[in-house]
């Protein structure tokens, strides 16, 4: 599995994610096991490749098996999301998070503000911000920008 995960992990830093998709596939042909960094791995190929429908299939199937998402994975099936316009997806992510063990992080949130963003929701990127701060994440360059683009959006600038 190891070497499965660092050739799937270089492809998608190389920006190869069908290479890293089919290596992820032809792992689960060869009856290797599947982890949490493989899937993590899968998910942001799929995200880099434009398949957010494929990276929430794998998310779901994920879950219901016996791999433990984690912060990494939770925080690639986010992007993905982001990057397909699917803000509800990336909500209930965040709220799977919120609820489960695993914490989000600085990147789920604006990864979350950004797909509340692309999707005209400026009052709920608003409310991912906002909670941003109470639970002591550090807001970021990154986190500001989703977040006065997001009122840009909804003309709530002021």
């Amino acid at each position: 599995a190891i070497s499965f995960n660092a050739a799937i992990s270089a492809c998608v830093k190389g920006n190869a994610w069908e290479k890293a998709w089919q290596l992820f596939e032809a792992m689960g042909k060869s009856k290797v096991e599947l982890d949490t960094i493989t899937c993590s791995a899968a998910i942001s190929a799929c995200e880099k490749g434009g398949k957010s429908g494929d990276a929430w299939q794998l998310f779901k199937s994920i879950s219901q098996s016996n791999i433990e998402p984690s912060t990494c994975t939770f925080n690639a099936t986010v992007s993905s999301c982001e990057k397909g316009c699917q803000w509800e997806r990336a909500l209930e992510l965040l709220d799977m998070m919120t609820h489960g063990k695993v914490e989000p992080s600085t990147i789920t949130c604006n990864a979350a503000i950004s797909a509340l963003e692309k999707g005209g929701q400026w009052e709920k990127a608003l409310q991912v911000f906002s909670t941003m701060a109470v639970n002591a994440l550090q807001l970021d360059a990154v986190t500001f920008s989703a977040a006065v683009s997001a009122c840009g959006k909804g003309c709530k600038w002021e």
